[in-house]
């Protein structure tokens, strides 16, 4: 399949890259700036210079044009502010999922995060970003004609994957490594039973593969 990748130089994007690519997908991934691509080439994937912040509709439908899955995995990252909150968590993930639609790709996989919800209240930074990332979720899922998995993780960790996890509709909080959060992004790329579903990730103790199963199976 070919898979593109928003946000395709982020800690979990790359780590994505590398299992799809081993798998045989063809991988492309976004990124902001030149100085990225290496990354992306040694991770298996196509390296895409186009920026969501500032990108028309209709140049990311081209890039997105033949794709069998999208995978929206940017976020603005620690240290940002309010604004680029809601000009990458939202903005840039609606922006996505729009070309998504325009472009005909059949199933989008979106990264959002515990706790994202449409009426969260409050003006701290944290609270808009979980306000943007519930908007942007609350986007996708009123889109006709696209199948939508959105992925909730909890606290994201460093710490080396252990293919263990806990994947429900609702899980409670909890850390995640940022290995297994790619390993379950990878399964649900080859499991399009898992289209309508919002699920939340911790870690836990069922093996990723069978957690999707199980998941996709109810």
């Amino acid at each position: 399949m070919r898979i593109v990748i928003a946000g395709g130089h982020g800690q979990i994007a790359l780590r994505l890259e590398r299992l799809l690519s081993a798998s045989g997908h063809r991988v492309a991934g976004l990124i902001r700036t030149p100085e990225q691509a290496d990354d992306l080439v040694e991770a298996g994937a196509e390296p895409v210079e186009l920026d969501l912040e500032s990108a028309a509709v209709e140049a990311v439908e081209d890039v997105l044009a033949g794709a069998d899955v999208a995978v929206f995995a940017a976020g603005a990252g620690p240290g940002s502010g309010v604004e680029r909150k809601q000009s990458v968590d939202r903005d840039a993930a609606v922006l996505f999922a729009d070309a998504a639609v325009r472009a005909g790709v059949p199933r989008l996989l979106q990264v959002s995060s515990m706790g994202a919800d449409p009426e969260h209240q409050g003006d701290e930074v944290f609270d808009v970003y979980l306000r943007a990332k519930g908007e942007a979720d609350a986007h996708v899922r009123s889109l006709a004609g696209l199948g939508w998995t959105i992925l909730k993780p909890g606290m994201l960790t460093n710490d080396a994957g252990t293919g263990l996890v806990r994947l429900e509709a609702s899980t409670g909080r909890g850390p995640v490594a940022r290995d297994d959060v790619a390993a379950v992004l990878a399964e649900l790329v080859d499991t399009p039973a898992a289209v309508g579903l919002t699920l939340e990730l911790v870690g836990g103790s069922v093996p990723v593969t069978v957690a999707v199963k199980d998941i996709a199976g109810n």
